[in-house]
């Protein structure tokens, strides 16, 4: 099952959204927990001190979505979420971090991470955060999406010389129009708005990139575009 018939099957059943917290600090944890503990639609299933017990907790609780810390003891959060994205492909991981490193940036969006939140945020922006990533968008503010283009463009630089892997999907052209939008860290809406189509057209548009790519989150789709040069960012 793919993430987006996941999000459909969880949205017509009316479930609440089920989160694991995972960070180092209980403060952080209990903060978190108590930001969503209102919201009727969201559920703390379940919270972890390290990105080892991260990956155990997820493996038995399958949640829609994961809170993240990147730098915890034993394994990280991008080790963490690595592993998870490998077990539970479905799960939407949000990394929180007190860095806007580009390097923990990138790295975060390679591992599988939909969304990244700076620790500073205002904790009554948290609920919708996790909303969003459950819905299918990516959680990167324009500041950071500035950062990540850089990172692909260095990358498709590296390797212009590697031969592309064979066969690569072929996508519309107005499927390359929203993956392009996607890199510019545009939401659905922003891409609608840009676009002149209604914003469940855009929503389509991406499920169905992911599909013939055979990935799972928009970002890997981008990674994957930039690698195989289907896509050129400068």
């Amino acid at each position: 099952m793919t993430e987006s018939d996941e999000t459909t099957r969880a949205a017509r059943s009316g479930d609440p959204i089920r989160v694991l917290i995972v960070d180092d600090h209980a403060l952080i944890r209990r903060s978190l927990e108590m930001a969503l503990a209102a919201e009727t639609d969201i559920e703390v299933v379940g919270e972890a001190s390290d990105g080892q017990e991260a990956v155990e907790l997820a493996d038995r609780l399958t949640p829609d979505v994961v809170l993240m810390d990147v730098r915890m003891p034993r394994r990280s959060g991008i080790e963490a979420t690595r592993e998870i994205k490998a077990s539970v492909p479905s799960t939407r991981i949000i990394m929180l971090t007190v860095s806007d490193e580009e390097e923990d940036l990138f790295e975060a969006i390679k591992a599988g991470a939909t969304g990244y939140l700076l620790k500073n945020v205002q904790l009554d922006e948290v609920p919708e955060a996790v909303r969003g990533v459950h819905e299918g968008q990516s959680l990167i503010n324009p500041a950071m999406a500035a950062k990540l283009i850089t990172e692909f463009a260095n990358m498709s630089r590296k390797e212009a010389e590697r031969p592309p892997q064979l066969p690569v999907p072929r996508l519309t052209d107005r499927e390359m129009e929203v993956l392009r939008l996607v890199a510019k860290g545009m939401n659905n809406r922003e891409i609608a708005k840009q676009l002149f189509i209604a914003e469940n057209t855009v929503k389509n548009h991406v499920r169905n990139i992911l599909d013939k790519l055979q990935l799972h989150s928009r970002m890997e789709a981008v990674v994957y575009a930039v690698r195989e040069r289907m896509l050129e960012i400068t």
